[in-house]
């Protein structure tokens, strides 16, 4: 049997690497800034926290196999925590929050999300 961590980290990687791209290319095509708004770090701490969880998650399967559920909605809470204390300040320095940098946030975060709760689902069903 694949290791579902190690599969997981890849799926990851491959999907957050594409949407990074499509999300380069789309502000091109608009003309719009393609670096600002905090993209780059948007993408890698997204990654890293959804990696972290799903690590955290995949560690502690046998001892916490009841509770695994709760423990993803911690690392849900955790990642609005990380939201508001790194990027919110940032996004607000103007007291206005734009189009793009809420984008900026949400499709990396979104997509993470999406990939980590359907993973989790089939390795759940999986350790049934």
């Amino acid at each position: 049997m694949r290791n579902s961590f190690f599969t997981f980290t890849i799926k990851a990687t491959i999907f957050l690497l594409v949407a990074f791209c499509a999300h380069i290319v789309t502000l091109k095509l608009f003309d719009l800034p393609l670096f600002d708004n905090k993209i780059v770090l948007s993408y890698i701490v997204n990654y890293a926290l959804i990696v972290l969880v799903f690590g955290v998650l995949f560690l502690l399967q046998n001892k916490y196999k009841s509770q695994l559920g709760f423990l993803f909605l911690a690392g849900s809470l955790f990642k609005f925590a990380v939201f508001f204390i790194v990027f919110y300040p940032i996004f607000k320095e103007d007291n206005h929050m734009s189009k793009l940098e809420f984008a900026s946030f949400f499709i990396p975060y979104s997509i993470g999300l999406i990939l980590e709760t359907f993973s989790l689902s089939k390795w759940l069903n999986k350790l049934e």
